[in-house]
């Protein structure tokens, strides 16, 4: 029998803790989506004029696709921080807190008076989400960034391999800034966690530049008496080419992999069929054996030291006869023979044909969301699942505004308090 939804909101590990969310743009806005959806609520506090993402090909006033995507299920504070006024209200937030999230420009915080030190000494069982572009430390720690520069300065957007005009190019999804927020959504989740068994809170660092590191994690491993001297050589060579004006391809053609040669031209890439692209992952023996087996074809590297083969031809002429052989036929056929064969593959998919995907809908990967103004929006469920209904697809956040006066009273503001702060250009309220 189906559950309540009160039940449900019992189960949820996040019911009953307090987020306040400083944030905008995606990492702590999404961050704090996923706390929402696991039953916390969330305060976020927005510019006088909204967030930014609010202006972005607006659906509806004050309403886009881009802010609704990830600022779900949270209670809008619209609130001029920088106003001394409005330190009351921070500091009250504060004390009815139980997270913090923050991705202020460097200096910021400590301005306003949001800084680490000051927040823990002011509320010792607090925790401190905060995202940094590159870290807190170092020579970059005081610069602004954002997922295309992170991708570029961590090797992110070289791993990817994608090439528009000669020149790497990031892909659309801002990878680097999702994964931050998960890892900081994570981080919160273990500070709850240890402040239960200590009283203590505590402070959660993530940088944008440490998770587009963790996307890079096969690259990112050298074995300092094998590696080391080739990478200086390395290095050396790319300085030089850069001086003397060598294209990016060039610079390219030098860089280490930790993929060996057969995985690039055969077993791990994107194939034309008759009629689409598909994906394969061969990324073991048996599944390279499986898939030569399957296609009618040999491999001869396969029953030998693949080591003796690397420098050789030998590739080259197999990754040009299978590419002729599956455009010969259909995706559809390729597929049913090396799903049958026990072989990862895909057709390439397009991201608007995964709305009415079966295997999505199957695994309710989407919902429809009813939003006030906007319509009715699919949009994606919770990205992770726990039983008894611990994460729920939240609803709409409300119009900018029109919660102002609800929560200023939880907070402790009498009707009048909230008439002058609106007053005095503090906050808003419709």
């Amino acid at each position: 029998m189906e559950a309540s939804s009160e039940a449900k909101e019992s189960q949820q590990p996040f019911a009953g803790i307090r987020v306040v969310e400083f944030g905008q743009f995606v990492a702590v806005p999404f961050a704090a989506q996923l706390l929402a959806e696991g039953g916390a609520q969330v305060i976020k506090i927005e510019a006088l004029e909204g967030d930014p993402t609010r202006r972005l090909a607006p659906i509806a006033p004050g309403e886009t696709r881009t802010f609704i995507s990830r600022n779900r299920g949270k209670h809008s504070l619209p609130l001029a921080l920088r106003d001394p006024k409005a330190k009351p209200v921070i500091d009250a937030l504060l004390r009815h807190a139980d997270v913090a999230l923050m991705n202020f420009r460097p200096g910021l915080a400590e301005k306003i008076g949001l800084g680490e030190s000051s927040l823990r000494e002011r509320f010792p069982r607090l925790i401190i989400g905060t995202v940094t572009a590159f870290g807190k430390e170092g020579p970059d720690a005081g610069f602004a960034g954002m997922d295309i520069v992170v991708q570029a300065r961590t090797g992110l957007m070289a791993a990817n391999g994608r090439i528009v005009d000669d020149r790497p190019a990031p892909g659309d999804p801002v990878s680097a800034d999702y994964m931050c927020a998960m890892s900081l959504a994570f981080g919160v989740s273990a500070a709850l966690l240890r402040r239960e068994r200590t009283g203590q809170g505590g402070a959660v660092d993530t940088s944008l530049m440490q998770a587009a590191m963790t996307l890079a994690n096969n690259q990112l491993i050298r074995s300092e008496e094998r590696d080391g001297p080739q990478h200086r050589e390395i290095l050396t060579r790319l300085a030089e080419q850069r001086k003397a004006g060598a294209t990016y391809a060039e610079q390219l053609e030098g860089m280490p992999s930790n993929r060996a040669m057969p995985m690039l031209k055969v077993y791990f890439r994107t194939y034309d069929t008759a009629d689409a692209v598909i994906a394969i992952a061969c990324g073991s023996h048996s599944l390279r054996l499986k898939f030569m087996a399957a296609i009618g074809m040999e491999d001869p590297g396969l029953t030998m030291d693949e080591a003796s083969n690397l420098r050789g031809t030998h590739y080259d002429e197999l990754a040009s006869q299978t590419e002729a052989l599956l455009r010969s036929q259909s995706s559809d056929t390729w597929i049913d023979l090396l799903r049958e064969a026990g072989v990862p593959v895909s057709s390439v998919k397009f991201p608007v044909e995964l709305f009415d995907d079966p295997q999505a809908r199957a695994n309710g990967m989407f919902h429809l969301l009813h939003h006030p103004s906007a319509g009715d929006l699919t949009v994606l469920s919770p990205p992770v699942r726990l039983n008894e209904g611990g994460f729920i697809a939240a609803p709409a956040t409300a119009a900018l505004g029109s919660e102002t006066e609800s929560i200023l009273a939880d907070l402790g503001f009498s009707g009048s308090d909230v008439d002058a702060l609106v007053a005095a250009g503090v906050t808003l309220k419709i």
